[in-house]
């Protein structure tokens, strides 16, 4: 079986990963998707950090953190300063080490979990052969490729995805795994008057090419999230140009809303705060 995620904090599970760490690692606007995506699912901001003036390259610093082993093995070992040479930050940073390790913490740490950690306890152990585990479950609920289980390994919870043989392979990226993630939609209601977050030139491909796919092989829904990523990662530098401007212009109208956005909540804040006083 493969783990679908663990629980966090809150006691409801981390969304099930959308693909391998290797993808996200080589291609940075799949890894873009998948952080949006899973920072969707948790109900967690994500905005680009800046460090010394400059935006941090969140991708940049994933892949500097995990190919040392993820981040508790970076902080056992001290290894922030190594991972902060790799940014070339100026000499007047001050407190880059901490910074990257708080920015990690914020927008990493827990994709890490689902992206990182969870393919590493996949692979051989030490021995050589693969790690064989005993463990006991229930069925949560079942789809059309198989089952959605909850399994308990030593004093750890897990969901995860028993799929059929025919279908050991297939990856769902939209499927809702529990009903706690329904009910978490529901109550992540939100303002509706915030921005809508804007879009990468690679999401503005997905949503074309998804749709093309869909009229021609409506029966094929679970390989499109691979298609597509074969799709851009083959298109020409002018191609794919054209929709990273997309992204650039999307990006542009979403800091602009956001500007006014906030500048609407400080007025109103202000507004309520001569209220008390009155």
């Amino acid at each position: 079986m493969s783990p679908a995620g663990r629980f966090g904090s809150d006691g409801e599970s981390y969304p099930v990963a959308l693909a391998s760490h290797e993808g996200v690692v080589k291609d940075s606007s799949l890894f873009w998707e998948t952080l949006r995506s899973f920072h969707r699912f948790m109900g967690t901001p994500l905005m680009v950090p800046v460090i010394g003036g400059k935006e941090l390259n969140l991708h940049v610093l994933y892949t500097e953190v995990t190919k040392r082993g993820g981040f508790d093995k970076v902080v056992r070992l001290k290894k922030w300063r190594e991972v902060s040479e790799s940014f070339g930050f100026s000499t007047t940073t001050t407190s880059a080490s901490y910074a990257l390790r708080k920015r990690y913490m914020k927008f990493l740490y827990h994709y890490e979990i689902v992206y990182f950690l969870t393919s590493e306890s996949s692979t051989h152990s030490d021995s050589g052969g693969f790690i064989t585990l005993e463990a006991t479950g229930i069925i949560d609920n079942k789809f059309e490729y198989g089952y959605l289980v909850r399994m308990k390994l030593d004093s750890e919870i897990l969901h995860g995805v028993l799929y059929h043989p025919q279908h050991n392979n297939v990856v769902i990226p939209n499927m809702d795994l529990t009903t706690s993630r329904k009910r978490r939609n529901r109550r992540k209601s939100g303002d509706p008057t915030r921005p809508k977050t804007n879009r990468s030139g690679y999401n503005f491909f997905f949503a074309e090419k998804h749709a093309e796919l869909k009229s021609k092989y409506p029966d094929r829904e679970r390989e499109f999230t691979k298609m597509i990523g074969d799709s851009w990662n083959n298109l020409s530098p002018e191609d794919k140009s054209v929709y990273q401007k997309q992204g650039l212009v999307d990006k542009e109208r979403y800091q602009r809303e956001m500007a006014e956005y906030k500048e609407r909540a400080k007025h109103l804040n202000v507004e309520h705060d001569l209220r008390l006083m009155e």
